[in-house]
């Protein structure tokens, strides 16, 4: 059996099912449609448990592990902000569903930033046990969980930002047109 069927056959089904619904996310995100805050929230709120549940299993309650995926989520929000820089929502007030823009950006981070760079570091700690006791090796992978985490984190952030921006000039405008 080569090293790929090897890999393929020790990852837990689970692992596979989170990479079709991250597909799937990516993919319908490419196109513009309505949606709601909360399954904006499914994909920061999976990638916040998972990189928990790995620094808790891994490292315990080590101050300098959790601090430094924390730093990394910090970094990630930022950077995810960013990205959505010229994000406009609008808000049908009778569903309560946000329409949102065509979203490019997702699919690429889910599918080659996000889940193959963790899944190889999983994949690489549980080849070598002894990895985490690397402070090298294991600074490289919470900071980069913690950003990719903070990348989805600080997107979700700007969709509630662009949403409370837009609800207050709507209100501005319908106070001002009695």
């Amino acid at each position: 059996m080569n090293m790929l069927q090897q890999l393929a056959s020790q990852t837990p089904i689970w692992v596979w099912l989170l990479l079709a619904f991250l597909v799937t996310r990516g993919i319908a995100a490419m196109k513009p449609g309505e949606t709601s805050l909360q399954k904006l929230a499914i994909v920061p709120a999976l990638f916040a448990m998972w990189g928990a549940w790995s620094i808790s299993h891994r490292f315990g309650a080590s101050l300098t592990s959790w601090s430094e995926w924390l730093a990394g989520i910090a970094t990630g929000a930022a950077l995810g902000w960013l990205l959505l820089n010229r994000l406009k929502l609008t808000v049908d007030r009778s569903t309560g569903k946000l329409w949102r823009n065509a979203d490019f950006s997702l699919l690429p981070l889910l599918l080659l930033i996000t889940f193959l760079v963790k899944y190889g570091f999983e994949v690489a700690f549980a080849v070598s046990p002894s990895l985490p006791a690397n402070a090298g090796f294991s600074a490289a992978y919470l900071l980069l969980s913690g950003g990719i985490t903070g990348l989805f984190i600080g997107k979700y952030c700007r969709y509630l930002a662009s949403l409370r921006l837009g609800a207050e000039s709507a209100e501005r405008s319908a106070s001002a047109h009695p």
